[in-house]
C-alpha cells in the first residue's frame, strides 16, 4: 500500500511539476540578483565613487568564501548529511541576507567613507584604500555567493529526486533556461529601473527582496517535500532523503572514473563559453567593427537561445538516449566557433552573428545532457556531494581563465589599445579540443562501465 501512495505521488504530472515550477522560480530570482549590479557599473563610479579594481573585487567576491575556504564542498556534505528541507532553507536564508548586507551599503553607509591602510592583492586584482560601501557590498555578495551555490546544488537534488524515472533531462534543462532568463532580465531591466527609480538601491532592493520571496517559496515546496519523504519506503527511501551518509561514503565518488571525466567536462567547456563572454564584446568591436553602443546585443543573443534549446535538447536526451553524443557534438561545436574567431576572416558584424548563434547551440547541447547524466553514475545519496565537487571545480576554472586571459589580452595590445585576440581564440579553442578528446573518454567509458547513458530509457 505504501509503495502505491509513493508511486500515486511521484508519478503525478502535478505534483512534480508544481515542485519543478517552486524551485526553479527560487533559482530564477536568485540569477537576477547575481547579475543585478554588472550594468550599473558606469553609476556605481559615479554614484559610489568605485573605480575599476573595487568593480572587479566587488565581482570576484561573489565566490571567495566558496572556494578558498571550501564552503561548496561542504555545502554538499552538509546536503547530502542534513537533507534537502534544511539545506535549502538554510541556502536561501543565506542568500537573503547576503542581499540586505549589498542593499545596506549602497543604501545607507556614506559613500564618502574610506578605509584607510586597506591594502589587499588578490590574483590580479589590488586594491587600496577602497570606500567602505565596496566591502561591506563584497562582504554581503561574497556570502550570497555561499547561499546561492548551495541552493544551486539543492535544487538539482531536489529534480533528480522527483524526476528519476521521468522527465529528468528536460526537467532541469527547464530549470536552467528559468535560470537564464532571470539572467537575461537583469541585463535588461536593472539599469532602467535604477534610472527612472531612484538609483542603484532600488535595483539591489528590488533583487533583495525577490530573494525574499524565494525563501517563502522553497518553505512552501518544504511541505511538498515532506509529503514525498512520508510516502516513500524501503528502496524508495533510499532514493529520498539518505540519513545513512557517511564521509566514508565518498569513496564511491572519488573512485568514480566517469565522474572526474564529467568534472574536467564540466571545467573545460564551460571556461569556453562564460569567459569568453567577459571578453566577447570588445572583441565585437575590435574586430568584426560593430559600433560600440551595438556592440554588446551580439553576445547577449547566447542566453535567449539556450531557454529554448536546452529543454529541446533534454527532452531528445529523456526519450532517445545518447547523452554522450549530445556533449560530443557540443564540444565539437564550441571548438569550430572558436576557431572561426581566431581565424583573420570575414570581419564583419553578420559573421559574429553566425558563430554566436552556433555557440548559443552548443552551450545548450552540453548542459542538456551532461547534468542529468551525473544522477546516472552517483548514487542519490551522494548527488549533492557530487554535485557540490562539480561546481566547485567549475568555480575555479571560471576564476583563474578569466584571468588568464587579461594577462594574454594585455600582451597583444598595441599603442593604440587595439587588441590581436588571435592567441586568444586559439586559447578557447584548445578548451574545446580538450572537451572533444574528454567527451570521447567518456563514450568509451560509457561502454566498459555501462553507466547508461548512451542508452535509451526506458519509462514504465
Amino acid at each position: 500500500m505504501t509503495q502505491q501512495i509513493q508511486k500515486a505521488l511521484n508519478a503525478s504530472k502535478a505534483a512534480r511539476w508544481t515542485a519543478l515550477i517552486i524551485v526553479s522560480v527560487t533559482m530564477m530570482m536568485a540569477y537576477f540578483f547575481t547579475d543585478v549590479m554588472s550594468p550599473l557599473e558606469d553609476m556605481l563610479t559615479t554614484d559610489l565613487h568605485w573605480n575599476g579594481s573595487e568593480y572587479g573585487f566587488f565581482s570576484g567576491a561573489y565566490g571567495l568564501i566558496n572556494v578558498f575556504l571550501l564552503m561548496l564542498f561542504f555545502g554538499g556534505i552538509i546536503l547530502d548529511k542534513m537533507g534537502i528541507r534544511f539545506t535549502g532553507i538554510l541556502a536561501t536564508l543565506l542568500m537573503f541576507v547576503g542581499a540586505l548586507i549589498k542593499w545596506y551599503a549602497v543604501t545607507y553607509v556614506s559613500k564618502e567613507a574610506i578605509v584607510e591602510n586597506f591594502h589587499l592583492n588578490l590574483f590580479i586584482i589590488q586594491i587600496d584604500n577602497p570606500h567602505l560601501t565596496n566591502l561591506i557590498a563584497a562582504l554581503g555578495f561574497a556570502i550570497y555567493g555561499v547561499g546561492c551555490e548551495i541552493a544551486g546544488i539543492t535544487v538539482s537534488k531536489v529534480i533528480t529526486k522527483w524526476f528519476t524515472g521521468y522527465e529528468l533531462a528536460l526537467a532541469m534543462g527547464l530549470q536552467v533556461s528559468m535560470a537564464r532568463l532571470g539572467t537575461a532580465a537583469a541585463l535588461f531591466f536593472a539599469l532602467p529601473i535604477a534610472k527612472y527609480f531612484g538609483g542603484i538601491p532600488v535595483s539591489v532592493g528590488l533583487g533583495a527582496a525577490m530573494l525574499c520571496i524565494a525563501f517563502l517559496s522553497f518553505i512552501v515546496y518544504c511541505v511538498m517535500d515532506k509529503k514525498l519523504d512520508a510516502s516513500l519506503s524501503g528502496q524508495a527511501q533510499q532514493q529520498g532523503e539518505d540519513e545513512s551518509f557517511h564521509l566514508s561514503d565518498l569513496k564511491a565518488i572519488f573512485t568514480n572514473p566517469g565522474f572526474w571525466v564529467i568534472c574536467l567536462l564540466c571545467l573545460m567547456f564551460y571556461g569556453g563559453v562564460f569567459p569568453f563572454l567577459k571578453f566577447a564584446t570588445k572583441l565585437m568591436i575590435v574586430k568584426y567593427h560593430v559600433p560600440e553602443d551595438l556592440a554588446g546585443l551580439i553576445p547577449g543573443l547566447l542566453p535567449f537561445g539556450t531557454i529554448i534549446l536546452t529543454p529541446v535538447f533534454g527532452g531528445i536526451y529523456d526519450k532517445q538516449g545518447h547523452g554522450v553524443k549530445l556533449m560530443l557534438l557540443g564540444s565539437v561545436i564550441l571548438t569550430i566557433v572558436h576557431t572561426l574567431f581566431a581565424l583573420p576572416v570575414l570581419g564583419v558584424w553578420w559573421f559574429a552573428i553566425i558563430n554566436m548563434v552556433l555557440l548559443g547551440i552548443a552551450f545548450s547541447l552540453v548542459p542538456s545532457a551532461m547534468w542529468p547524466s551525473v544522477p546516472k553514475i552517483i548514487p542519490m545519496k551522494l548527488l549533492g556531494s557530487a554535485f557540490a565537487m562539480i561546481f566547485f571545480i567549475q568555480n575555479i576554472g571560471l576564476s583563474l581563465i578569466p584571468m588568464g586571459i587579461g594577462e594574454v589580452n594585455k600582451q597583444n595590445t598595441n599603442a593604440e589599445g587595439l587588441t590581436d585576440y588571435t592567441l586568444t581564440m586559439s586559447i578557447f579553442a584548445a578548451l574545446g579540443v580538450i572537451s572533444i578528446v574528454l567527451s570521447l573518454l567518456l563514450l568509451r567509458l560509457d561502454h566498459t562501465k555501462h553507466y547508461g547513458l548512451e542508452c535509451k530509457p526506458s519509462h514504465d
